[in-house]
């Protein structure tokens, strides 16, 4: 991404820091929440979406929309600035891994497999995660706290969504092997953008996306030429809209927040929220009825949290110390 006015030396990204990430405090969790419930909406968008626009397109519209929204926002606060080569090297990285890839993997099978199932398997990003962060960094190791914790997060969104999606697997592999290679995609750019939390969160997000629409722009023009399409109805083109400037634009400024401030475990805590999100939504704007797997399934969801948070079994373990 180029430059603005400033004559100061390009920026570089900031080294992780040795010291650990700092914990989750109230209002972390509320951002991790508030970004789950933007991302629940964001399979809601491409679901109407995606009828009609095909899926790569649909991936470009979504990234580039969403760039040049940031961009322009930098532009009339003064933000945007000249960055060096490792920053671009970065943010081509984060683009293609982070947004291009998996956005595409995702949306390609969701037209194959159901979106129950799709979100089972994105909901093995923290395992990835924290598979690659204890084998690339010194502060983000696996414990047994955290294990767990991810293994009952896990066994939450199967037993919510429904264990029965479980009998899908091995019929549509490819598409299943989409979702498998987007949550390992996540994984992997949750924690090589850790070296990006110098930066504020609006400036990387504007060149993770600027990068991805970069990246995808070859292939749409070779694939899906957008003058070849039909022009999308009404409601396609909003929720094309919101999936750009709601879902992708704001919720990666949320995103890299957290990240910079909370690390990249804590980040992919998101993929077990966001079911949950869709859920409530279902019942609290459409009136569903919550199920009793629903419910089994958040208080486990709740026990996989409290135990990677590890702060209310600190107390506990402090109260009965005290008796």
């Amino acid at each position: 991404m180029s430059a603005a006015s400033s004559s100061a030396p390009p920026a570089r990204p900031a080294p992780a820091p040795a010291s650990a990430p700092a914990p989750m405090a109230a209002l972390d969790w509320a951002t991790l929440l508030l970004l789950s419930v933007i991302w629940g909406g964001s399979f809601f968008f491409a679901k109407v979406a995606v009828v009609e626009v095909p899926p790569l397109l649909l991936v470009f519209i979504r990234v580039s929309v969403a760039a040049l929204v940031l961009l322009a926002v930098l532009a009339a606060r003064g933000g945007l600035r000249r960055v060096g080569p490792a920053t671009i090297g970065a943010f081509l990285f984060m683009g293609l891994f982070n947004s291009a890839v998996p956005f595409t993997l995702l949306f390609w099978a969701q037209t194959h497999i159901q979106s129950g199932l799709a979100s089972i398997l994105n909901a093995t990003t923290p395992l990835f995660t924290l598979l690659v962060a204890h084998l690339f960094t010194r502060d983000e190791k696996i414990s047994g706290g955290r294990l767990a914790g991810i293994v009952l997060g896990f066994a939450g969104v199967v037993t919510m969504i429904g264990p029965h999606l479980l009998d899908q697997l091995g019929t549509d592999l490819l598409a299943q092997l989409a979702c498998i290679g987007a949550a390992l995609s996540y994984g992997i750019t949750a924690v090589f953008g850790r070296r990006l939390r110098g930066l504020p969160p609006m400036l990387t997000a504007a060149g993770q996306l600027s990068a991805a629409s970069l990246i995808l722009l070859p292939a749409v023009l070779l694939f899906t030429p957008p003058w070849q399409q039909a022009v999308p109805s009404p409601h396609v083109a909003a929720a094309t809209l919101g999936l750009a400037v709601v879902s992708t634009a704001f919720a990666y400024i949320l995103y890299f927040r957290i990240l910079g401030r909370n690390g990249a475990t804590n980040i992919s805590l998101v993929t077990l929220l966001v079911p949950v999100s869709a859920i409530l939504l279902g019942a609290l704007v459409l009136g569903e009825r919550l199920s009793t797997e629903s419910l089994a399934g958040f208080g486990l969801i709740a026990l996989g949290l409290a135990a990677i948070d590890g702060r209310p079994w600190r107390r506990l373990r402090g109260r009965m110390r005290h008796r």
